[in-house]
């Protein structure tokens, strides 16, 4: 089907001949332990953290669900028994990950791979000031947002329709890799082909999912989904989160005088 068709059909309602591209399910990444945020972490995951009056990862579940999204697992590690009242507060599924501890966020798509198929996989402690999610995608991609100047992000080159072809850590005046992303049941396959292939080696236990991705790149096809400014928010440290919420500049500043 081409685009102009799905979204003809997505706009007039008629989502009969559009069951091919049905969101299945939305995996929520839990399991860190989110160290640029302790001491705050330690006693509170940053995905529970409360931002301008509402949980994060309490704000993100409301809104795949006002979005239609029929299931939602969440996987967790780090203090996951304070994740677990979220089954029952909103029906999600909890998937514990063993080997948060040892390996970076990969290990969390391997613990939840067998729920993966026409998927948002997104992080727990991603802010959408808007509501970024549908019931019916017509391509897999990974959402992004510019920025001017210098930055630290992951980078991305697209052809001319849009298909990522290259992605690199920093560059400057550039669209990156920020927020969500999400797999069509054929990127899916294909990705947990490679990481059950990959993920024993010594090499892979470090590594992010989009290293593994950025492994495969021309084999894995994902597209872009530019957000205006100011959408997506990700809050790398405390002094992020303070720019965003006042309420914890006094901690920031207790933590400031803590360390002097």
């Amino acid at each position: 089907m081409l685009k102009s068709e799905f979204e003809t059909y997505y706009q007039e309602g008629n989502y009969e001949p559009l069951s091919q591209y049905k969101v299945d399910n939305a995996i929520i990444m839990a399991a860190g332990f989110s160290s640029r945020f302790a001491p705050l972490s330690d006693t509170t995951p940053k995905a529970l953290l409360k931002v301008k009056g509402e949980i994060m990862i309490e704000r993100q579940i409301r809104q795949l669900i006002e979005a239609g999204v029929p299931k939602i697992y969440v996987v967790v590690g780090h203090k996951k028994e304070m994740f677990f009242y979220l089954a029952e507060k909103f029906g999600v599924h909890i998937v514990e990950n063993p080997d948060y501890a040892t390996r970076n966020n990969h290990s969390s798509i391997y613990a939840a791979r067998e729920y993966l198929g026409n998927s948002y996989v997104c992080s727990a402690d991603n802010y959408f000031m808007e509501n970024v999610f549908e019931s019916y995608v017509y391509e897999p991609y990974y959402s992004a947002v510019y920025f001017s100047g210098k930055t630290s992000e992951y980078c991305i080159s697209t052809s001319f329709n849009g298909r990522i072809t290259h992605v690199k850590i920093g560059g400057a005046n550039a669209w990156c890799m920020m927020g969500h992303s999400y797999w069509n049941r054929k990127f899916s396959q294909q990705f947990i082909d490679y990481l059950e292939a990959e993920y024993d080696l010594p090499a892979t236990k470090d590594m992010y999912w989009e290293s593994i991705y950025m492994r495969h790149i021309d084999t894995l096809t994902l597209y872009i989904r530019k957000y205006p400014d100011g959408i997506i928010r990700e809050f790398d440290n405390l002094n992020e989160l303070c720019l965003f919420d006042t309420s914890y500049i006094p901690y920031k500043d207790a933590l400031e005088r803590k360390v002097d």
